[in-house]
């Protein structure tokens, strides 16, 4: 392990900054190696004098220091790597630090870095020390004004935040441009681009009839790939104006696409710079999930102007403050610009295989961390995505006319201040007249909760009880949860049942513009029901309205009737996937009993009621007959037996379309003659599309119809449909796959973000071969340790996906990875981390693979310096330890 044990910080410790920077004038005159910054500042002390303390990076180089236009000698300050500490004079007074940095050899891809020849910041979540000594944290808020002096010949533009007030040509053919921000802002939000990029432009007018220039930067072989995201730019300006009455409050609002980029994007104010991955889209080169992933992202970052800008943080441990906000806003977008049943059910899969997992690691943590090491190892899917549930709790409870009234009240009291997760629900509560307060144990206890529904129903006296218990990592001693749950009765023919509240439960269940709403408040929970004729089926969490693992032991006949009928199509989904996944628990202990595999009538008959309904939304009708996924099937057991989960999956899989291939033939084919010639990003046309490449996937199970794969790919010129071909007929070593794979390849080998995919699908191939197919991969010519893109494509994606290939029973894919992890942490500690989390489950692991993988950690935690990214990582996952012995 690592020699030096970095420092753990603690919100407990918080303290509010002792100096103010009212001003921040920076002047950066670039070059590769050799960047010079002069930081200007004019500071404040908020009490008496004391120490001024400027954080910093070992990556910088320190030149000067001048205190009142003053030279600071060595003596009056100390520096060290991580700090500078200075001794002010006055209580005012002006300071300029001059530093230089590195930008080419700078491999982290934060603070201020060059790649593809162009200069590019990354300053969230601590990226601004690796430019300037300053008070690096989210509470001090400064106005800043921006010079970028550089080579005509290799920067062209110019870009920084706010609006260009000056600009012009220098001697020695170099020219400059000066940004002026208007709004104070911290530092983690400072942004600087300049390179030789080209524009696409467009405008918007706002509700306040403002025109806004509306700018995308990015590569000159990319223009012809920014459309997309310009008109998703245009919707979220509306959409944010129409839902929550927010305009956008600067005159040019620009984005830019870079390659090189550890995050998805980053709301920089005013000039937000974006991973290509999610600004670049055309039919040939992008699916569906690309240009929805586009979408959804342009807009979170558009939206975090008032929620993350306007409004920021007060501290990292507030990160949820803006992120679940902030998220839960883009689905809400996302949702209302394609369909909100397909939305919330994408979301709850992204949630369960993604943030349950996380609860159940060693990496587990509330929304609101209590503590941390590295800060960037919190940019997780509990603070964004459990925090957008918790923030979707406060919607489901107010509805959205009284979310909407705490939203006004939130910015009407905030606005240009950095406040915490209590002030977000302060205004909640005090701009609907409720208390709230139980709301904030969601906030500060770590776990999926858990939530048991026992149903006892009395034919006599026609009551139901149900009673609802809370647990918490397997636990009842906790503080109680909020839990709203949407709800409804059916009879046995599907028909909705009257609900009718006993006296002791009428203040406990609402009617909402959702549905009928009861709110569990305690660790145990009654509510009873009167006036019910027959023993009703339970419709429980309607909409997912609260993000719980549900234990209620539904019959499959109840669970028929549901999939069948309900008027939830959340509900609907489920109870078909409970049905599923009631046979595949079935097949693991079949295989580990040797015993015969077997298909359950009850899940024949909901799949082929789904097959045959012709009024189901399309899209709904696919996400109803895929299985479960391998990630959320592992998490259903407390030891995982990989390979009986694994050949459980594959064989019911292959069953499904054994026992429904000339349905599923049938289906495919129609679809396929219906396809529109020209590609539409359009809810209807993915809907089709998405249900014809389920059928494809499936088909493909069988050899017999390989054919209609590589027809597939070899006739369509919209990449979904190429790579759902590709991606059936990623399973089976044919030849053909190969001939297909190459001619991928030399098709899209000049475009990164499809070679991406080529390197994916190769990592995600369930074989025998995978883990050596892996390791070739990586001495490819175009693979790339420095780009965190391809990265997370063959890495990324083997030790998250590849099952069979990660888990290889002689531990030699934890091995490799082992060895991955440690390379990629010498260039890019916050990549190497998100690889290191991928060892977090080993202790579910059943043997000989739980030793294997543990062993693996310990390697990797055994190497010399490890960055903090990392070494947080492997010593929370070697803390598990205790479990283990």
């Amino acid at each position: 392990m690592t020699k030096n044990i970095p420092q753990e910080h603690f919100l407990k410790d918080y303290q509010s900054p002792q100096y103010e920077i009212k001003s921040v004038y920076l002047t950066f005159y670039l070059s590769p190696n050799k960047t010079q910054v002069i930081n200007h500042m004019v500071v404040e002390a908020k009490g008496g004098k004391a120490p001024l303390l400027l954080d910093g990076d070992k990556s910088l180089t320190l030149v000067s220091i001048k205190e009142n236009n003053q030279l600071l000698l060595k003596e009056d300050y100390e520096l060290n790597s991580e700090s500078l500490t200075l001794f002010p004079k006055s209580n005012q007074f002006e300071l300029e630090i001059v530093t230089e940095v590195d930008p080419e050899s700078n491999t982290y891809l934060e603070g201020l870095y060059r790649t593809n020849g162009n200069y590019c910041t990354q300053c969230e979540a601590e990226g601004f020390r690796r430019i300037t000594y300053y008070m690096d944290r989210p509470d001090v808020l400064s106005s800043f004004t921006t010079k970028i002096v550089a080579d005509k010949a290799e920067s062209k533009v110019l870009l920084s935040n706010g609006n260009l007030i000056e600009s012009g040509d220098l001697p020695n053919n170099q020219h400059y441009a000066v940004w002026e921000d208007p709004y104070k802002k911290p530092c983690y939000l400072f942004a600087l681009v300049a390179g030789n990029l080209e524009v696409v432009e467009d405008t918007f007018v706002t509700q306040e009839n403002r025109e806004v220039a509306l700018k995308i930067y990015v590569e000159a072989r990319n223009l012809d790939k920014c459309e997309h995201a310009m008109q998703s730019l245009k919707k979220s300006m509306q959409w944010d104006e129409e839902r929550f009455g927010l305009a956008y409050d600067l005159d040019v609002y620009m984005i830019v696409a870079v390659d090189d980029f550890n995050m998805g994007a980053m709301e920089n104010k005013g000039l937000n710079v974006f991973n290509s991955k999610y600004v670049l889209a055309k039919p040939e080169s992008a699916t569906d999930h690309d240009f929805e992933g586009i979408e959804s992202v342009i807009g979170h970052e558009y939206f975090h102007n008032w929620t993350g800008n306007r409004i920021t943080c007060r501290d990292w441990f507030q990160l949820t403050l803006k992120e679940g906000l902030t998220v839960f806003r883009d689905q809400e977008f996302t949702a209302d610009m394609l369909s909100p049943d397909v939305k919330r059910i994408e979301d709850v899969k992204r949630l369960r295989n993604n943030q349950f997992p996380e609860d159940a690691g060693p990496m587990a943590h509330p929304i609101q961390p209590q503590s941390y090491i590295e800060m960037n190892n919190f940019y997780t899917m509990t603070v964004y995505e459990k925090g957008a549930e918790v923030v979707r709790l406060y919607h489901t409870l107010l509805g959205e006319k009284g979310f909407q009234q705490g939203m006004k009240r939130y910015i009407e009291c905030f606005d240009g201040q950095a406040v915490t997760i209590q002030d977000f629900r302060q205004a909640m509560a005090e701009a609907n007249d409720v208390n709230l307060n139980q709301m904030h144990h969601w906030y500060i206890q770590p776990g999926t909760p858990h939530l048991k529904v026992t149903k006892t129903y009395n034919p006599i006296t026609k009551c139901l009880a149900l009673k609802f218990s809370q647990f918490l990592n397997g636990k009842q001693v906790h503080l109680p949860l909020l839990i709203p749950v949407l709800f409804g009765f059916m009879d046995e023919e599907g028909t909705a049942l009257p609900i009718k509240p006993s006296i002791s439960t009428k203040n406990k269940v609402t009617q909402t513009e959702k549905g009928m709403l009861l709110k569990v408040t305690q660790l145990n929970d009654t509510f009873e029901f009167m006036g019910l004729e027959t023993e009703p089926y339970l419709s429980l969490l309607r909409h997912f309205s609260a993000p719980v693992s549900l234990d209620y032991k539904a019959t499959e006949e109840e669970l028929m009737v549901l999939a069948s009928h309900d008027s939830d199509s959340f509900v609907r989904w489920e109870s078909i996937q409970k049905l599923a996944m009631l046979n595949l628990k079935e097949n693991v202990i079949r295989f580990e009993n040797s015993e015969p595999f077997l298909i359950l009538d009850s899940y024949l008959n909901a799949f082929k009621a789904v097959l045959e309904d012709n009024e189901i939304d399309l899209a709904l009708k696919s996400l109803a007959m895929a299985l479960p996924d391998v990630i959320y099937f592992s998490e259903q057991y407390e030891e995982v037996n990989m390979d009986a989960i694994l050949a459980s999956h594959n064989f019911l899989k292959k069953a499904i379309a054994e026992f429904f291939e000339e349905s599923l033939l049938e289906t495919y084919q129609a679809l396929e003659a219906s396809e529109k010639p020209k590609y539409r990003y359009h809810k209807e046309d993915i809907a089709n599309r998405m249900l014809k490449n389920r059928c494809l996937n499936y088909l493909l199970q069988l050899p017999k119809h390989f054919d209609i794969g590589v027809a597939q790919y070899q006739n369509h010129h919209n990449m979904t449909d190429v790579l759902a071909a590709l991606e059936a007929m990623n399973h089976l070593a044919r030849v053909e796959r190969a001939q297909c794979l190459e001619d991928f390849y030399q098709r899209w080998q000049s475009d990164n973000l499809v070679i991406d995919k080529w390197f994916a699908l190769q990592a995600s191939a369930q074989s025998d071969q995978a883990l050596e197919d892996v390791k070739k991969l990586t001495k490819h010519p175009d693979f790339t340790y420095h780009t965190p893109n391809r990265l997370r494509s063959l890495l990324g994606v083997f030790g998250r996906l590849n099952f069979a290939g990660f888990h290889d029973k002689t531990g030699e894919g934890y091995q490799f990875l082992a060895e991955e992890v440690l390379k990629v942490d010498k260039l890019n500690p916050q990549v190497a981390a998100r690889l290191a989390s991928l060892f977090s489950q080993w202790q579910r692991l059943a043997e000989p693979r739980k030793t294997l993988m543990y062993k693996a950690i310990e390697h990797i935690a055994s190497a010399e310096d490890l960055s903090k990214d990392v070494f947080e990582i492997v010593s929370k996952t070697l803390k598990s330890h205790d479990s283990f012995e």
